[in-house]
């Protein structure tokens, strides 16, 4: 990866995507009515029981390409729990949530892997109320540190799901008069191309990380996610193997086999709703900020949520 390719992107974006020349005040775009959360969130949600098998879960995440799962009673459809690709990185990974497979297990993989999913679950969920503002949405989000917020009917029944990313388009093709700078994480915790995925997950449980970018004498390869991994363990022969509970092989892969994109990146002084349209564009959840070549910090879909609601 070169730093031409990087620039080129951005201008391609810049040519295409940018319909307002003029810095918006896109916190006017953030309505205060009751019930418009409803008019960005996801109404065609999944659900899975709360007897679901953990792999199964995997399964089902891989095959939606979804980071999270709310989890509702079959028969009501009413919110139990939520599940999210960290989740299943944390409790497979060797995070807090392994201790269940030690501990409630004994230590058998197998019989952890094909118990319920309820075993994992977050079982206090952050929600809301379909006759909720946009504004609300952002403050819990915020408040909470969740990307994610199932939306539930008065009976607890699940409706929607609204998440960070639906933001993102809020902002995608606006000059917000906001650069990358004033919202980027500037301390980047990094991986080596031969960390194995083992020790790459519990990095990112222990720091809270959802994605980790990967260094090769100092130049960015790469960046993997805890969806990364989880596709990783939900295909072919590596989903076989979590199925017969022989998964610690697959842990021990380099972490630089899970990269299967070119890095899309960006510069610091880039205005976030120019980077908006990049990401939504190139569907990915993060831009890494470099200059001269060098990793000068991450944007994340967290970072985007912030400046909206600053």
């Amino acid at each position: 990866m070169k730093n031409q390719k990087g620039n080129a992107v951005s201008k391609e974006v810049r040519g295409g995507y940018i319909r307002n020349q003029a810095p918006l005040d896109f916190k006017s775009r953030i309505s205060e009515h009751q019930g418009d959360i409803m008019t960005i969130a996801s109404k065609d949600v999944v659900t899975i029981p709360p007897t679901m098998s953990v792999v199964g879960a995997v399964k089902t995440m891989f095959s939606k390409k979804f980071r999270r799962l709310p989890i509702a009673d079959a028969g009501t459809n009413r919110l139990k729990g939520i599940v999210t690709s960290m989740d299943i990185v944390d409790f497979l990974g060797g995070g807090s949530r392994h201790l269940i497979i030690k501990n409630r297990f004994k230590g058998n993989l197998l019989a952890a892997v094909n118990g319920s999913i309820s075993e994992i679950m977050e079982e206090n969920v952050v929600t809301m109320n379909e006759k909720d503002s946009l504004k609300d949405a952002l403050r819990i989000m915020i408040d909470e540190n969740v990307g994610g917020i199932p939306i539930t009917d008065g009976d607890k029944k699940v409706k929607a799901i609204v998440s960070e990313r639906d933001f993102i388009f809020l902002i995608s093709g606006v000059m917000t008069g906001k650069t990358i700078s004033d919202y980027m994480s500037k301390n980047v915790i990094t991986a080596a191309p031969d960390m194995n995925v083992g020790t790459a997950a519990r990095s990112m449980v222990t720091n809270g990380f959802r994605r980790i970018p990967i260094i090769r004498d100092n130049v960015l390869i790469g960046i993997i996610t805890a969806s990364d991994i989880l596709h990783f363990l939900g295909s072919g022969e590596m989903f076989d193997r979590l199925v017969t509970g022989n998964s610690q092989e697959a842990f021990q892969v380099p972490i630089r086999t899970l990269i299967k994109r070119d890095v899309i990146f960006t510069s610091s002084d880039m205005d976030i709703g120019e980077a908006a349209s990049i990401m939504l564009d190139k569907n990915v959840g993060s831009l890494p900020v470099l200059e001269d070549g060098e990793l000068k910090g991450i944007i994340t879909e967290r970072d985007f949520v912030r400046a909206i609601a600053d």
